[in-house]
């Protein structure tokens, strides 16, 4: 999940030197900062935490097929992941350092909001992951506890409520801030929309202490107190730009363009419906580019088998099947942000919400505004968009809605939020996998998570193996985690 993109940050530091210097000055290193504004690290930290385009998301999503090998995540094989994001966790640290310095709360508020996302993306990958110790190498502690991971998710909504509070126009100016350029409210829509998110993921703890349910309805009822994203307009996405080093971070990249196809399980979702996203998303087969076919025609747009083995999807590319990504992926220098968290999904997750009975909304409304949302990302027209809604088979009906909606959700996901689509088709089931077909590994199983990095073991193994014998036993990558269970 390493990030593609670097914007260059420039500190600016001002040296003021007298006649004599004594022998503790002349040790400080000119071209290092000794202190850095809460605005840099901001830029900074949002250029790496918003960036979460990933092919390899796409390929264990369903969504894309790689065609050059045989993918570790197209074909469930991996196995460990690195604790890399907690060098994220380390900036927060400084920024709220920076923040307090300056006497500014907003960047605090921000702090716990980049926090919180950071350790959710750390535990929902590997389980029970350092967290109240997490800093600790800072005060020589190198072996840190692993924290459960419900005391993870009691922490972070405890600390999006207290985001939610601190976060006023009252509380400093924001600058640095490449997402929301300084505007308090949508950080707010943000932080709670975000809450949303963690609540919803948390569905299969219904009806236990954490009271997800009230927690979920005390911010619908009160959106003067939790004001939520409204439209595309609120989206949480990092925008690319024409330059050097800051351009969409598929461009240009020859894997991208001949290497990478549309999935058919998401492509048979899309032509199901007849729904425009295909052609924004994909091109049409080579066998219906030779024959001229119109590229709105769905007949000209097939999909390869994500668990297929790549025999198989080679030899169905000579015969030209298989309809690569859009051009527009590795054409255009802008292309499309990278989404941390969109209006559309926030729909959907009301209106998940609402079908659950957590809410008293209309299921159908959050439903049909989360495929506008989606549609007009694409810009779709709306006359498009009408016909779409329209159409019997995304017409909304209440004794399928919960498998409506998270398809729906599913598909608005393609290439953008990082891995939540994995992870909500993990915690629902929906859409289904395949994992028939011959190249599936890990026995022909998706596994649940991954492991932990192998220098924990090394530097740390009394408490990683605590960790995996605690969420685990003997079947350490498979394993539920007390996410899931």
């Amino acid at each position: 999940m390493k990030k593609n993109i670097k914007y260059i940050i420039f500190t600016f530091i001002i040296l003021t030197t007298g006649a004599c210097q004594d022998f503790e000055e002349l040790q400080i290193d000119p071209n290092r900062a000794t202190e850095v504004g809460p605005e840099l690290l901001l830029t900074n930290l949002q250029v790496d935490i918003f960036n979460n385009v990933t092919l390899d998301a796409a390929l264990a999503s369903r969504f894309l097929v790689y065609t050059q090998g045989a993918s570790l995540s197209q074909y469930y094989g991996w196995q460990r992941a690195g604790f890399d994001d907690y060098n994220q966790l380390r900036q927060v640290i400084k920024m709220e350092e920076e923040a307090m310095r300056v006497d500014n709360a907003n960047y605090l508020a921000i702090a716990k909001f980049l926090r919180s996302y950071v350790i959710l993306e750390l535990t929902k990958t590997f389980g029970d992951v350092p967290y109240l110790q997490a800093g600790s190498a800072f005060e020589g502690e190198y072996m840190p506890e692993y924290t459960p991971q419900e005391q993870i998710y009691q922490q972070v909504l405890q600390e999006l409520d207290e985001a939610n509070a601190e976060l006023s126009v009252e509380n400093g100016e924001i600058r640095g801030d490449l997402i929301f350029d300084g505007d308090v409210t949508k950080w707010k829509k943000l932080v709670n929309s975000f809450k949303l998110r963690v609540l919803i993921s948390l569905s299969l703890k219904e009806g236990t202490s954490l009271d997800i349910e009230s927690q979920f309805r005390n911010i619908i009822q009160n959106p003067d107190t939790y004001p939520l994203m409204s439209s595309n307009e609120d989206n949480a996405a990092l925008a690319f730009f024409d330059r050097e080093s800051n351009r969409y971070p598929y461009f240009n990249d020859n894997s991208i363009q001949t290497d990478y196809y549309l999935d058919e399980s998401f492509v048979s979702l899309l032509k199901e419906r007849n729904d425009p996203r295909l052609f924004s998303v994909g091109d049409p087969d080579f066998a219906s580019r030779q024959a001229n076919l119109d590229p709105s025609n769905f007949d000209a747009y097939t999909g390869l088998g994500g668990s297929a083995t790549l025999t198989e999807n080679v030899s169905r590319l000579n015969e030209g099947e298989g309809s690569p990504i859009n051009s527009r992926f590795y054409n255009d220098p802008v292309n499309e942000p990278s989404v941390l968290l969109s209006y559309a999904e926030l729909a959907f997750t009301i209106a998940e919400a609402a079908q659950r009975g957590w809410v008293s909304v209309s299921p159908e409304e959050y439903y049909m505004q989360g495929i506008q949302a989606s549609m007009e990302f694409y810009n779709i027209e709306a006359s498009a968009i009408d016909a779409y809604l329209q159409q019997p088979e995304v017409a909304f009906e209440a004794a399928k809605g919960l498998e409506m909606i998270l398809t729906q959700k599913y598909l608005s996901f393609f290439m953008n939020s990082g891995w939540e689509a994995y992870y909500n088709q993990r915690r629902t089931g929906i859409p289904e996998f395949s994992t028939d077909g011959g190249g599936i590994l890990n026995g022909g199983k998706i596994p649940k998570r991954w492991m932990y990095p192998e220098s924990e073991l090394d530097l740390n193994e009394s408490h990683v193996l605590q960790a995996i014998e605690r969420q685990f036993g003997t079947d350490d990558i498979n394993g539920e985690m007390w996410l899931l269970k």
